[in-house]
């Protein structure tokens, strides 16, 4: 089994040479080091800012310091003080934007950051999550309470898309605020879009979900067949996906006073499917990237994160079952991890694996960034309610 804490700190020592630009946090290559052919991307200074937020509760020495950096580049450089939202990414010299687009996914980084960032009481942090969570409630949700994935620079409406992706990281971003921010409202809503995308679509289509849909949500299922390979948007079913809305489901109905029994009912549904479909099915151990709809593989890479998910959701499914099999499946996950995704000489975890389970770039070049990895070994060993952020502030604040 992996020693979590050491885990944690050597990911953790990894990660700092990432806040490197004034703009916010850069990619990093395979060893560590900054890519110059990146910009500032917005997903990797918020989920950096998330991370040491968390390492700042935890007491990490300059933890707090990396912190403030995250906050300072969201209420700076990739933020767009003119028209509101933040940037897709700037320019890591000058803080210029270089993709004016404002996508979902990102500012579900940025509320999520900014939860956590206010948890660890960084300066500025609570005055960027009443900006954040306003943003995302008055352009990023429609009337329905669904997320709209992507707007152009002025916030106006953007690609004729929507997507599962982005709607799973607004769950975990809600979530996070309705604990943060003791907003209940953002609790109802993470529950409204959890229903309609894993209790009515998942659940209809096997779950195997669909995570691409038009204006209207009706599924895409030969979206980007072209492209089946693609880092954000793949063709066809993505186990790993699975195995994160699993958790999530279990992390939101820890969170609310009467919570629907099908939460628990489709985070067992979702673990099964994700492990019938993905995992050592073609002849290696891991989890397949992605898998066509009759659940036959499509992409073989193996994901870092896949698996890092799959261990959170594996130790979630055993905190709220009490379960040995899903205690089982943690370790299985945990030793594959061990074996072949913790890189022992360059630090991180690899984050791409070939179908022989040797690393690769084909998807993912580098080591952008540690969210995925270093919160899902805390995860594992946390309770499901309330988040993280909330749970390390209330160990650090007693007496």
């Amino acid at each position: 089994m992996i020693d979590a804490d050491r885990e944690c700190r050597r990911l953790l020592e990894f990660a700092r040479t990432s806040a490197a630009s004034p703009s916010g946090f850069l990619w990093l290559d395979g060893s560590g080091r900054p890519d110059p052919s990146q910009p500032v991307h917005a997903w990797i200074t918020t989920r950096m800012t998330h991370v040491f937020s968390l390492a700042h509760l935890q007491g990490v020495p300059g933890a707090g310091e990396l912190a403030a950096h995250g906050v300072g580049a969201l209420t700076g450089a990739v933020c767009d003080r003119e028209h509101g939202g933040w940037y897709a990414a700037v320019s890591p010299e000058d803080g210029v934007p270089v993709d004016t687009t404002k996508a979902a996914y990102a500012h579900a980084f940025v509320l999520l950051a900014a939860t956590s960032a206010a948890a660890a009481q960084v300066p500025g942090a609570r005055a960027l999550l009443a900006e954040a969570l306003g943003v995302v409630q008055q352009h990023f949700l429609d009337d329905g309470g669904r997320v709209v994935d992507s707007l152009v620079s002025d916030l106006r409406s953007g690609e004729s898309y929507r997507g599962a992706n982005s709607s799973m990281h607004m769950v975990e971003a809600l979530l996070a605020a309705g604990d943060v921010a003791g907003d209940g409202h953002a609790h109802a809503q993470a529950l409204g879009i959890a229903g309609h995308l894993i209790h009515d679509v998942a659940r209809s289509w096997g779950y195997l979900l669909p995570e691409h849909f038009t204006l209207d949500w009706e599924p895409l299922p030969d979206y980007n067949a072209d492209r089946p390979g693609d880092p954000f948007r793949p063709f066809g079913c993505t186990p790993g996906h699975l195995l994160e809305w699993s958790r999530l489901l279990l992390h939101l109905e820890a969170s609310l006073d009467e919570p629907p029994a099908w939460l628990v009912e489709d985070a067992r549904g979702l673990f099964a499917r994700a492990v019938e479909v993905g995992w050592d099915v073609d002849g290696e151990p891991g989890f397949l990237y992605t898998v066509d709809w009759q659940g036959r593989p499509v992409v073989r890479l193996r994901m870092h994160w896949v698996h890092a998910e799959a261990l959170a959701a594996a130790a979630a499914l055993h905190r709220r079952t009490g379960e040995e099999s899903y205690a089982a499946w943690q370790r299985a996950f945990e030793d594959f991890v061990e074996e072949f995704l913790i890189d022992g000489e360059q630090g991180s975890w690899h984050h791409e694996l070939d179908e022989h389970n040797r690393p690769s770039a084909t998807v993912w070049a580098g080591k952008p960034d540690v969210y995925h990895a270093y919160q899902s070994l805390l995860l594992a060993r946390r309770p499901l309610a309330p988040v993280l952020s909330v749970q390390l502030a209330s160990v650090r604040s007693a007496p």
